[in-house]
């Protein structure tokens, strides 16, 4: 068990536009994508789903962006604009985890919102696991119902995060992290 603790130990979350090619494979995306569903799920509801941007699909969805960018920012510069198209082109993968979390005489919303983040989690350190770099970021874009819609998401729905994925440019550094004793208390200690 020590390996894996160890590859828990070592995720670092690497900047898209700092993640290279080449792109997992398609076994390796189903790999991914066969993990980050292995979360709880109380009730077995699958409050989530995954919606896989890669090759042109990356730019097509860009597009989607720019319209509705477009439509926000109407004095965008050109420069403003190409960046808005290549959000989801800056790293060879990217995948949209989607919440579907709805009311249920059972399980909460919150537990199942909850379970959408431990999907993304979840999809962050397969990647890690299989040599790659992750991101997960939610930009503007995450919570325009415009684009949602553009990308096919039911009302319902809301993106959980854009998981940016591919081989890290340079070794990743690491960032200072909170000690221990700043943020665990021990119950009636």
């Amino acid at each position: 068990m020590s390996n894996a603790l160890d590859l828990l130990k070592t995720r670092r979350s690497i900047k898209p536009m700092e993640l290279a090619g080449p792109a997992p494979s398609p076994a390796e995306v189903e790999t991914l994508l066969t993990v980050a569903s292995r979360v709880p799920d109380h009730g077995k509801l699958t409050p989530w789903r995954f919606i896989v941007f890669e090759g042109d699909a990356r730019l097509a969805a860009g597009e989607k962006l720019v319209d509705v960018f477009r439509a926000k920012m109407p004095d965008a510069t050109a420069d403003q604009i190409e960046f808005e198209r290549r959000r989801l082109a800056r790293a060879p993968l990217v995948v949209a985890v989607v919440s579907r979390a709805a009311p249920h005489v059972k399980i909460p919303e919150w537990e199942q919102i909850m379970s959408g983040g431990a999907a993304a989690t979840s999809l962050v350190f397969a990647a890690h696991a299989l040599g790659y770099a992750a991101n997960w970021l939610t930009e503007w874009y995450a919570y325009d119902r415009r684009v949602l819609d553009a990308l096919g998401l039911a009302a319902n729905e809301r993106i959980v995060g854009f998981v940016h994925i591919g081989r890290p440019v340079k070794p990743p550094e690491d960032r200072p992290r909170p000690p221990l004793s700043d943020i665990v208390t021990r119950y009636g200690a």
